[in-house]
């Protein structure tokens, strides 16, 4: 399964971004989603995660509340919707999947994953 992350870009803190994930299967709606992201210098980071139907959602806590985390089976295309912008989220954001019913917080369950796309967040 290739995956293609895009959305990504400048925005200011306070602001929203949406960023897509397609896959190219349609086997997609077999696998579990997440996003995780990665800082300079920092190690990558879950963010979020859905399960294969998109009942279940999990977030980190440092995006609980701001970021919702969804998925079109039909299109073969999740989404992470980023509200109320901070410049500490400025990353790379990575979609993955993995095969599983439930997405984990743990980027090693992940099998399949996407090129990134860049968010900056100016104050």
């Amino acid at each position: 399964v290739q995956l293609q992350a895009s959305g990504g870009g400048l925005v200011q803190a306070g602001g929203s971004l949406r960023l897509s994930c397609a896959a190219s299967r349609r086997t997609f709606s077999r696998y579990a989603m997440g996003w995780f992201r990665q800082a300079p210098g920092k190690e990558r980071e879950f963010v979020a995660a859905i399960s294969w139907s998109g009942a279940s959602r999990v977030f980190a806590d440092s995006v609980k509340g701001r970021f919702t985390i969804s998925r079109d089976n039909a299109k073969n295309t999740g989404y992470l919707q980023m509200n109320s912008l901070k410049p500490e989220d400025t990353a790379v954001y990575y979609c993955a999947l993995q095969q599983d019913l439930y997405g984990s917080s743990w980027s090693g369950e992940y099998d399949y994953w996407g090129q990134g796309t860049l968010v900056t967040v100016s104050s």
